[in-house]
């Protein structure tokens, strides 16, 4: 039996300001000895009070305005409440109906994926399981980083077009200069919702799928913690096809063979696993966070952060087309790197500076040239 793919992204990223999102810790921790850039703030200690981390939102009002979203001029930050031993508070400080940013897009292949928020938090610790042994250490450095939450709504249709919106949002990152967003790093973290359902029995609706008539919607089972984009167009495509077998094995009615719970990715097996049932909104007993007041944003401070947006990959892309006549190819690999880019319109300048030398037209010439350079820069310099 067909049925509709239905896929929604979760992607974060850590942002690289000098100091965590509630205290003044470094907020490097690489390679740095385990808990040693860690103060009562960030290990939660009774009586301290985080203070928030004015660059961090900055950077989240940045990033949404690039995103074509709306900026709440009042926001706030809420507790989550779980438990994990990486995480020294047993809540989390995050965001939940008042995010930062909402309502913004991000186009893919002519095509505009939406996006429901941009919402800021903190990272956990890190759990470090040491080979034959039977117990885990815990690094606490990270604990307290500024986290940005992108959350797509569940418009995506394909592994392939998830690993695309990745990689353009990691550009658009490093090209703001807000994260290195280095997924072998854990500095970028993609989680994938995916369910099936029948064609013509469900309909999506305000941000929410939704059932026709008396149809029974098929469990949404989400992909935890992939950091790396081929990962992440393995494991939908390996989730698609096993929830799938297990609906045609089942009854397609009732989704049976099939729980919404959270898996994990083994590339070295090719499977997703299973590791626990998926929580919802309401087992995190979200509520305002009492130590930090709310956030007044100012249209005055929205307009003033707009100014730093600069020229977007996607911008960059269509300009070398048009510009330096690099074809679609070209352009996507020349100026999908900033560094790239800066080094290819320095080459391409130092063309058009000789040829004008020499007294030819370098409009006449720099369909020729720029095949040469971007030849030069591909194949031979790389």
């Amino acid at each position: 039996m067909n049925y509709d793919v239905i896929i929604g992204l979760e992607i974060h990223a850590e942002l690289k300001t000098k100091s965590k999102m509630f205290c003044s810790c470094d907020n490097d921790a690489q390679g740095k000895e385990p808990n040693t850039t860690v103060c009562p703030i960030c290990l939660a200690h009774p009586g301290t009070l985080p203070v928030p981390n004015k660059q961090a939102i900055e950077w989240t009002i940045l990033l949404g305005l690039a995103l074509n979203c709306r900026i709440n001029q009042l926001s706030k930050f809420d507790r989550k409440n779980y438990f994990y031993p990486d995480l020294p508070k047993g809540y989390q400080i995050s965001q939940y109906d008042l995010p930062i940013a909402y309502d913004g897009f991000l186009e893919i292949d002519g095509q505009p994926i939406l996006i429901t928020r941009i919402h800021l938090e903190e990272d956990t610790g890190k759990l470090i399981h040491p080979a034959g042994k039977k117990h885990s250490l815990v690094d606490y450095n990270r604990a307290g980083t500024p986290l940005v939450e992108l959350v797509t709504e569940p418009v995506i249709k394909t592994a392939a077009t998830a690993k695309k919106f990745a990689q353009s949002y990691q550009q658009i990152l490093r090209f703001l200069n807000i994260s290195n967003a280095d997924m072998e790093k854990g500095e970028m973290r993609c989680e994938a919702n995916i369910s099936l359902q029948e064609p013509g029995r469900w309909k999506y609706e305000n941000g929410q799928i939704l059932p026709v008539g008396n149809y029974k919607l098929n469990p949404k089972v989400e992909l935890k913690n992939i950091n790396s984009f081929k990962y992440l167009e393995k494991a939908v495509d390996y989730e698609i096809k096993r929830q799938a077998k297990a609906l045609n094995d089942g009854d397609p009615s009732t989704g049976s063979g099939l729980i919404q719970e959270t898996r994990g990715w083994n590339n070295e097996k090719g499977v997703t696993f299973s590791q626990r049932i998926k929580e919802t909104s309401a087992d995190y007993r979200y509520f305002p966070e009492p130590d930090i007041p709310p956030l007044a944003v100012s249209q005055e401070w929205i307009d003033k952060i707009k100014t730093q947006i600069g020229e977007l990959p996607a911008q960059k892309i269509k300009r070398f087309r048009e510009e330096y006549l690099f074809s679609e190819y070209e352009s996507e690999i020349l100026a999908g790197d900033k560094d790239l880019a800066k080094y290819t319109e320095q080459v391409v300048s130092e063309l058009r500076a000789w040829i004008e030398s020499t007294g030819d037209d370098w409009e006449r010439q720099k369909h020729k040239l720029a095949k040469a350079a971007a030849n030069w820069l591909i194949n031979e310099l790389f």
